[in-house]
C-alpha cells in the first residue's frame, strides 16, 4: 500500500438508469429508510472497487513539492508546460519552465525504455502528464478521454484534478491539492505571527464554549478551513460532532482524538448536502460543521441552527457584512426575503474574514481581518464589528459592546469576562 492510500469511494461508475431504479423502488418508503440503504448501496460500491495508491514515484518530477509540508496546491497546465505552487510562505508563485523542464528530463531518464520507446524525439513534461493521468485512471478503473474528460481522484491526504486536453484546450490541466490531518495552526504560533490578538483569541475561544454558530469568510486559498479547524479544537469532547464534506479537509476525528464525531461524506446524487444536513438531525447531534456552503443547502443548515444545533461553516465573500446578503442569494428564494434576513440574523452568531498578505521580504501571512457579531434585538437587524483590519475596534479607549444576548449565552457557560481564559488556552495547547 503506497503512503497515500485510501478506499476509493468514487461512484461516478453507477449509470444513471441504476439511480432512477433506486429513487423509483424507494417511493414508498421513508426518508430515513431511504438514507440508511443508500449509505448501504454506496457502502457496498465502495467496497467492490477496493484499494488504490500512489507512491512517490508515481508524481515523479512533482514528488518534491508533495511531500513539502509547506506546498498546499499543485497546478500543472498546459500538458506539463506551466507549474503554479502555493506555499504557505512563498505564497503562489511560477516554477520557472527551464527548472521543471530539466526535472522532467530526469524524472525521464529513470523510465522503463519499453514502456515510451525512443524518447529523443519526445516531450519529457507531456510524457510525465500522459504517464501520471495514465496511472490514476488505471488504478481507479476510471477512463480519461474526449467522452469523461474529467479524472477525480482523493486520498487521505491529497485530491487530484485532471481535466483533458479536449476540455482544457491549452493541454491537460492537473490540480493536486493537498488536505493533510494536521493542525497547522497553534495558538502560540498565532500570537507570534499576528495571526489574530490575544483579545480576538479569547472572544472566540469563549464563544466557541458558549456553543456559537460561526461562518467563516474569505477569498479562496486564505485558510477558511484551518481557522475552523483551529477553534474546533475548542469544542467539549462530549459534544457531537456531525461533518458533512464532499473531499474530507476538516478531519475532525483525527485532529481531535477521542471526541464524539460522526464524519459524513456527499455523494452526489444519492446523498446530497441537504439530505445529509436533514439527517444529522436523527443522529442526535450538539454540533454541525459544514465544510462549505455554496448552494440551497444553506436553507437546512439554518433550520438545523434553529433547532439549538451549533455549527461551524464556510463560504466566499470578501467582508463580514456581505454574509447575510451571500446566505440570501444561494437560498434562491425570494418569495419571503425579509423573514430568511430575519432568520440569518437570529441563527448566525459570528462572522469571521480571513485574509492573506505578503510582508516586506515577500512572504506570505494570513490573519483574521474582521469578526462581527449578528443581532437581531427588538425586531431590528444589527451588525455588531468588533475587528477591523485585524485589530479590537477602539471606541475612545473602550472595545465594541458586545450584544446582550452575546454575553447571556457567554453566562450559560459561566463566562463573565469574554476576553479571559489567555493562560487556560495557552496551558492546553496540543503538542
Amino acid at each position: 500500500m503506497g503512503i497515500f492510500s485510501k478506499k476509493n469511494n468514487d461512484l461516478e461508475n453507477i449509470e444513471n438508469t441504476e439511480i432512477v431504479t433506486l429513487i423509483e423502488e424507494k417511493k414508498e418508503k421513508t426518508e430515513s429508510q431511504i438514507i440508511d440503504e443508500m449509505q448501504k448501496d454506496y457502502l457496498s460500491k465502495r467496497e467492490n472497487l477496493g484499494d488504490w495508491d500512489l507512491e512517490p514515484k508515481d508524481f515523479g518530477p512533482v514528488w518534491s513539492y508533495v511531500a513539502d509540508e509547506n506546498v498546499t496546491d499543485i497546478n500543472l497546465n498546459m500538458d506539463g508546460h506551466d507549474l503554479w505552487i502555493t506555499d504557505l510562505n512563498k505564497g503562489k508563485y511560477r516554477v520557472e519552465p527551464e527548472t521543471f523542464k530539466q526535472k522532467c528530463d530526469e524524472w525521464l531518464e529513470t523510465q522503463d525504455a519499453l514502456e515510451f520507446g525512443n524518447t529523443e524525439q519526445q516531450d519529457s513534461n507531456s510524457l510525465f502528464v500522459k504517464q501520471f493521468v495514465h496511472r490514476v485512471g488505471n488504478k481507479q478503473s476510471r477512463q480519461f478521454n474526449k467522452q469523461k474528460p474529467l479524472l477525480e481522484a482523493e486520498t487521505g491526504n491529497l485530491r487530484i484534478s485532471c481535466v483533458h486536453s479536449s476540455a482544457a484546450v491549452s493541454g491537460i490541466s492537473i490540480c493536486i491539492r493537498k488536505t493533510p490531518p494536521v493542525m497547522r495552526i497553534t495558538p502560540k504560533k498565532a500570537l507570534e505571527q499576528k495571526y489574530f490578538t490575544e483579545d480576538i483569541l479569547c472572544l472566540l475561544t469563549n464563544c466557541v464554549k458558549a456553543k456559537m454558530n460561526f461562518v467563516f469568510c474569505g477569498e479562496p486559498g486564505v485558510g477558511k478551513t484551518e481557522c475552523a479547524k483551529f477553534f474546533s479544537q475548542f469544542i467539549n469532547a462530549e459534544d457531537r460532532v456531525i461533518t458533512i464534506e464532499d473531499n474530507p479537509e476538516l478531519h475532525y476525528r483525527e485532529i481531535n482524538p477521542g471526541k464524539d464525531c460522526v464524519e459524513l461524506k456527499v455523494f452526489e446524487p444519492m446523498f446530497t448536502y441537504s439530505t445529509a444536513i436533514k439527517a444529522c438531525l436523527r443522529q442526535n447531534p450538539q454540533w454541525i460543521m459544514l465544510s462549505e456552503a455554496r448552494s440551497t443547502e444553506v436553507k437546512y443548515l439554518l433550520e438545523c441552527w434553529s433547532t439549538g444545533v451549533s455549527g461551524f461553516t464556510t463560504l466566499h465573500t470578501d467582508d463580514v457584512r456581505k454574509i447575510p446578503d451571500r446566505i440570501q442569494n444561494m437560498m434562491g428564494d425570494s418569495r419571503d426575503a425579509e423573514r430568511l434576513e430575519n432568520d440569518i440574523f437570529s441563527f448566525v452568531n459570528i462572522g469571521i474574514l480571513l485574509r492573506k498578505k505578503k510582508d516586506e521580504n515577500g512572504n506570505t501571512y494570513r490573519y483574521i481581518d474582521q469578526v462581527c457579531f449578528f443581532d437581531r434585538s427588538n425586531g431590528k437587524n444589527n451588525i455588531v464589528m468588533m475587528v477591523e483590519n485585524g485589530q479590537m475596534i477602539n471606541n475612545n479607549g473602550e472595545k465594541p459592546k458586545i450584544p446582550d444576548y452575546i454575553l447571556k449565552r457567554l453566562s450559560f457557560v459561566d463566562i463573565t469576562d469574554p476576553y479571559s481564559g489567555l493562560n487556560e488556552i495557552l496551558k492546553g495547547e496540543k503538542d
